[in-house]
């Protein structure tokens, strides 16, 4: 089975070879993206963005220090073209102990949206 992997990186976990590099409110170097131009891509890189934009989010809002994130997600699809599934792995570089990483781990699991829509099956429709 092909897998579809894309990374999403910011601040000192930015991937030296990004493919396009995107403004971000969170960081001023932006976002690097490593990803194929295909739906599949497309699909993981919203959760990996999502996941990496939570991360500062709620970083802010815990009072954890981030250097930079990176997250790694991708997933396959059957022969029908349904998803397996995605998986996401998320690098964090922050001079906060390890308790309070965890906790914001913890915390963005259970808050991105774009994750949470997909555990819970988002209707897709085409307009009319």
């Amino acid at each position: 089975m092909h897998t579809f992997d894309v990374v999403a990186g910011a601040g000192s976990l930015t991937p030296p070879d990004a493919t396009v590099r995107l403004p971000h409110r969170w960081t001023d170097g932006g976002v690097g993206v490593v990803a194929d131009f295909t739906g599949a891509h497309l699909l993981h890189l919203s959760v990996a963005g999502c996941v990496l934009n939570d991360c500062y989010r709620e970083a802010a809002a815990l009072g954890v220090p981030l250097a930079g994130v990176r997250v790694e997600a991708g997933g396959g699809f059957d022969e029908q073209w349904a998803s397996t599934g995605v998986t996401f792995t998320v690098s964090v570089d922050s001079p906060a102990d390890g308790a309070d990483v965890t906790r914001l781990l913890a915390r963005v699991d259970e808050v991105a949206e774009i994750p949470r829509a997909l555990r819970a099956g988002a209707p897709v429709r085409r307009a009319p």
